[in-house]
């Protein structure tokens, strides 16, 4: 196994992550408002060098940004909805026009482009299926689609947006 030094040298100078790194990953991935003192207990290291690392954590790209994951049903949408559309287009020009049609679309919570038989995949939230004809409206009312299948989720068996962090280096 290499040293973190020989690892470091290895990666061109970057800072490499130690098992309190991806632990305080981890634990604020999952809670970010947990307090310093009490990550820190749990990753045996005093508040100070916690926040230090956290703060290295968020200054090197690791914490993009701390976020609250609101009640999908305090909040009237909890109905999700998954449209794969498919495009004639694969031009960057016309991804850059879809990218910008669904932008500022608030129901569409993720876009994902894929390989197979359909070239994007959304995941629309709403208030009720019904209000999917309106999002739907909007959308081809910005941009020409080929096709869209829409598939109403009955039941969410996992939920969340922890990644696992065994594998930060």
């Amino acid at each position: 196994m290499l040293h973190n030094e020989c690892v470091n040298c290895l990666l061109g100078g970057a800072e490499v992550l130690d098992d309190r790194d991806r632990k305080i990953l981890d634990a604020l991935q999952r809670d970010a408002s947990v307090s310093v003192a009490d990550l820190a207990e749990r990753v045996a290291l005093s508040p100070s060098a916690c926040s230090r690392r956290i703060q290295r954590l968020e200054e090197t790209g690791y914490i993009e940004r701390r976020i609250a994951v609101l009640d999908r049903e305090r909040v009237g949408v909890p109905t999700t909805v998954f449209a794969l559309v498919k495009t004639a287009h694969h031009s960057d020009e016309w991804i850059e026009s879809f990218r910008r049609a669904i932008s500022d679309l608030a129901e569409i919570v993720e876009a994902h482009r894929l390989t197979g038989s359909y070239d994007y995949l959304l995941k629309i939230v709403l208030p009720r299926v019904e209000h999917y004809d309106v999002v739907y409206r909007r959308l081809v009312k910005r941009i020409e689609l080929f096709d869209v299948s829409a598939f109403i989720s009955m039941e969410t068996l996992k939920a969340g947006s922890a990644v696992p962090v065994d594998y930060a280096v």
